[in-house]
């Protein structure tokens, strides 16, 4: 405990980079010109970025299920459950590109889309939640915890 971890020197970093940038950042004069305001820039290229890679994060759920998904397939009613689980984020990815295309259009809806997709994550959850264990009859609580598969 006595050695200075990479963990201290960002905190550190960010400690005195943090304020550095907002200084200098703040220093910049900001543009008269409404129309030269057009693009991402600044905070807003972090939810740019987040959104292009939302996608690419599902597509990497749906492949780390994988396993997941053929165990379920042997249970009864198990591809029942499996079809409507691979339904539900299949939307939830269609809602995403939607959500990203208007983004990257410079949409004027794409605000009221971003909010609706933050929206739906917690409904899929609970859909997805409630779709699980009524279709295989276990308890929710067993469903949150992951124990749906385990043996009673």
């Amino acid at each position: 405990m006595g050695a200075f971890s990479i963990w201290h020197w960002v905190i550190v970093l960010l400690l005195i980079g943090v304020p550095v940038f907002f200084a200098v950042r703040s220093a910049a004069k900001p543009s008269q010109n409404p129309e030269a305001l057009v693009g991402f820039g600044g905070w807003l290229m972090l939810l740019a970025i987040g959104q292009t890679l939302s996608p690419l994060r599902t597509l990497a759920d749906f492949a780390s299920s994988a396993d997941g998904y053929q165990q379920l397939m042997i249970l009864p009613n198990g591809s029942l459950a499996v079809y409507g689980e691979v339904a539900l984020n299949l939307a939830f990815l269609a809602l995403q590109l939607v959500v990203l295309v208007a983004m990257l259009r410079g949409s004027r809806r794409f605000p009221q889309l971003f909010l609706l997709q933050w929206l739906a994550i917690p409904v899929v959850f609970i859909l997805d939640t409630i779709w699980i264990a009524s279709i295989l009859g276990v308890p929710v609580n067993q469903v949150l915890a992951g124990d749906a598969l385990a043996a009673p």
